[in-house]
């Protein structure tokens, strides 16, 4: 489950530099949470850290974005995995296969 930043958010700043993920980023009028880097918190501690500092209690669980607490580890390591980048230098002969790496 990814956390919601609500309409009562009064934008004290609090939350965004708590959050391990950065998740959290200033939108065009309030904070908002980023689903796809939200973990709440698993693999970081036991708590969402901006649940816990928010004065106004406006950080509930997004209903549209329910994920069980395995997929928010598998999202956490995914996370900690850095990208490999490959780049291709080299000139392939004529008539030779394309393959794709993601």
């Amino acid at each position: 489950m990814a956390l919601l930043i609500t309409d009562e958010c009064i934008n004290c700043d609090v939350c965004e530099p708590e959050c391990p993920n950065d998740a959290i980023a200033m939108g065009p009028d309030i904070y908002e949470i980023d689903p796809h880097k939200c973990t709440e918190c698993v693999g970081h501690f036991e708590e969402p850290q901006c649940v816990q500092v928010c004065p106004v209690n406006c950080i509930p669980v997004n209903p549209q974005w329910v994920e069980s607490r395995e997929t928010l580890w598998q999202k956490y390591h995914r996370l900690q995995t850095p990208t490999l980048a490959v780049s291709v230098t080299s000139t392939l002969p004529a008539g030779a296969p394309t393959v794709l790496v993601p």
